[in-house]
């Protein structure tokens, strides 16, 4: 993983913010100066933070968790759409389903329809429905793929949310806010900070800036991914001497117990053919009498 250097961000124009009068005071502290109206991010903070976000990202990845990216506006749909397929994590280009993490189930329902309608075409179900019929099916099934396409493998809630403009995306930060799910977030001088746990200071209009921070941070989640797979590999490579090791110990025990049984064994007969029960009814007879 390498962090884009000062000059890169400056020529991605990530330095450039909103105008002075659109300003959030929360975002005082990442901004540098203002020019001709227009506040300048301060670029060594945005280098900084975009760091600490990549190293959490990929510990996330290495876990084998998902990072949900979500970006509506038109400059970072695509490359939102391309960064999070490079490493096989799922996206929210289109407009945010409401309540997609505060009420995944229905969500998840949605998804298994189109899984239910894929089946249909392949069973023989759409030989026997009317032309108006199918037609309304397929374009049921086009809409819940451009929607929902995209999170079809999601199959639980995701262990983080990184987002493109804070502000547009106001309702997937208060979901994500509501249920502890972390938040990672390119957040411009017009947005507010507070509600994002890993801010990235820097101007999220430019699909350049975009492009080099969402390159920054998949760089990071496909480490994360291919530590893993390493870490497994040697898991399996460990496993045969670990179980071979494992079975002399077994054994071991198993004599041992064996031998703690045996004496115990030898001896039940004698106390078995011990006379205290007959005893007891002759030394009872007299007392009774």
């Amino acid at each position: 993983m390498q962090t884009p250097t000062f000059d890169q961000l400056l020529d991605a124009a990530c330095h450039f913010g909103h105008m002075k009068r659109k300003w959030n005071p929360a975002m005082a502290p990442y901004i540098l100066m203002e020019r001709n109206g227009i506040h300048i991010i301060d670029l060594y903070k945005t280098q900084a933070k975009l760091e600490e976000a990549a190293v959490a990202l990929k510990n996330i990845a290495k876990e084998g968790k998902k990072v949900l990216f979500v970006a509506t506006k038109k400059q970072a749909k695509q490359v939102v759409s391309d960064r999070a397929t490079s490493v096989g994590m799922p996206y929210v280009i289109e407009r945010w389903p409401g309540g997609m993490l505060t009420n995944f189930p229905t969500i998840r329902k949605a998804v298994k329809k189109m899984a239910s309608i894929d089946k249909m075409t392949t069973d023989g179900t759409f030989d026997n429905m009317s032309k108006r019929e199918r037609l309304q099916i397929t374009r049921q099934r086009a809409k819940l793929e451009k929607n929902l396409g995209s999170i079809a493998d999601l199959n639980r809630l995701p262990s983080a949310l990184f987002v493109v403009d804070v502000l547009k995306e106001h309702i997937a930060v208060a979901e994500a806010n509501r249920l502890g799910i972390p938040v990672f977030g390119i957040v411009d001088t017009n947005s507010n900070p507070e509600n994002v746990n890993f801010v990235i200071p820097a101007n999220d209009d430019s699909s350049k800036s975009v492009d080099i921070i969402l390159n920054t941070v998949c760089e990071a989640i496909k480490e994360g991914l291919e530590e893993r797979k390493i870490e497994k590999i040697d898991n399996k490579d460990d496993a045969p001497e670990g179980e071979a090791t494992e079975k002399p110990r077994r054994a071991r025990v198993r004599r041992s117990r064996v031998a703690e049984e045996a004496p115990k064994a030898e001896e039940a007969p004698a106390t078995e053919e011990a006379p205290a029960v007959e005893e007891t009814p002759a030394e009872e007879a007299p007392k009774a009498e």
